[in-house]
């Protein structure tokens, strides 16, 4: 899932040449949608979903319809733009689980797929793995496709990351194991080492979110093993080393 922070249409249509293979979800991060001139957010939207790449603004965005109570204003004017993907998220305000619940089959009834998010975005808030256990599984049982572990824009001083952007082992492994199928989870992971953890964790297909745009090729030759900090795993695993 790539992050895009403002990408013009011409920017969009060489990315896309290069590099859609290689792309599942762009998300138009933070509230960055609202600022675009209509025609051309309607001209993005339908020129990324022509390559098969899935769309979807922010949680930001629901996180203040939902705030609003203009929930299913915010759904139909998302359906008219051209998403096909709502992320319903609490990283900033707090919602209640039937809340979220309610809002999942909104989105749902409204003809969208659903991606959610767990972990506040308040720096030094640490993502408890029991809790984010629990809401994974009930998020999925609402109808959700993927759920998001977060990690800002940053990877530091955020869900299972501390301040310098290291991976908590012991509670990625408490988290790991309570979700049956890991290719549920995308984690949020814009920094190379993060990248490689989670390549080595959970193999070269795991799910990996909040990659900037110019990153896209890089994290591809990270999967397969074409750059020299994962050569050595991709070759131990076809049992060459």
């Amino acid at each position: 899932m790539l992050i895009d922070k403002g990408l013009g249409l011409s920017q969009t249509g060489d990315l896309l040449e290069m590099a859609a293979d290689y792309i599942d979800y762009i998300k138009f991060t933070f509230g960055t949608a609202a600022l675009y001139p209509p025609a051309l957010l309607r001209a993005k939207v339908a020129l990324i979903r022509s390559y098969g790449i899935s769309v979807y603004p922010g949680g930001t965005f629901f996180e203040i319809a939902m705030v609003q109570d203009r929930l299913t204003q915010y759904l139909q004017r998302c359906k008219d733009i051209g998403f096909n993907y709502i992320e319903v998220s609490d990283g900033t305000v707090t919602i209640t689980p039937d809340q979220r619940r309610r809002a999942i089959d909104l989105a749902l009834a409204h003809g969208f797929r659903v991606v959610t998010e767990v972990g506040k975005k308040e720096s030094g808030v640490e993502l408890d793995p029991e809790e984010a256990i629990t809401q994974i599984l009930s998020d999925l049982e609402a109808g959700a496709e993927k759920v998001i572990v977060e990690g800002r824009e940053s990877g530091k001083g955020a869900g299972l990351y501390d301040a310098q952007g290291r991976l908590r082992a012991d509670d990625l492994d408490r988290l790991a194991a309570g979700v049956p199928d890991s290719a549920v989870l995308m984690w949020e992971a814009p920094l190379k080492s993060q990248q490689e953890v989670l390549i080595a964790r959970f193999g070269p297909n795991v799910n990996l979110g909040n990659i900037q745009p110019d990153e896209a090729l890089a994290v591809e030759a990270l999967r397969l093993g074409l750059r020299g900090d994962t050569l050595k795993l991709a070759l131990e695993r076809e049992g060459r080393l």
